[in-house]
């Protein structure tokens, strides 16, 4: 089976440009995560995490400094450039995952419906190498790219 790794697109932060003392709307990227918008909460939120699980493991520089409460306990850095949950048609998604990952300098992290109806991973990947991209469908997409490019692709969706 071939490597994941080697058909991604490199996109991150560079160390000076993670600056978290401005505004999510002053970073260079874009992260938005696109939920189905029929399905339960509960799967919709299971998407989007998983979704987003990975972008924060392939995007550099994404994640913020640990913080520091008043009590001295520690609380994992977060996503510093923010990102934004929108909802979209299920026929949408498809479309919207086609066009973001033709864009140049954009990762795109999908989820396909495939992943909700196994429970064993190694079931997953089987049930993928079995569909073909003609068959599937999506729960959710991670992109995150050049602000403007992100934002002409996502500009009439709603917040989810």
């Amino acid at each position: 089976m071939p490597d994941q790794a080697d058909t991604r697109v490199e996109v991150g932060f560079a160390p000076e440009e993670i600056r978290i003392d401005e505004p999510t709307r002053a970073a260079r990227l874009k992260w938005v995560v696109i939920v189905d918008a029929d399905l339960p909460p509960g799967r919709a939120i299971n998407a989007a995490v998983c979704v987003a699980a990975a972008i924060g493991a392939a995007v550099p520089g994404l994640l913020g400094p640990d913080g520091k409460d008043a009590s001295g306990e520690v609380h994992p850095g977060l996503p510093w450039a923010g990102c934004t949950v929108l909802a979209a048609e299920s026929a949408e998604l498809r479309a919207l995952r086609d066009r973001a990952a033709a864009g140049e300098g954009t990762l795109v992290v999908d989820m396909p419906s495939q992943a909700q109806h196994t429970r064993v991973y190694g079931e997953y990947l089987d049930t993928l190498a079995r569909a073909g991209q003609h068959r599937m469908s999506y729960y959710a997409l991670g992109i995150i790219g050049p602000r403007n490019r992100v934002d002409k692709l996502v500009e009439k969706f709603p917040l989810a």
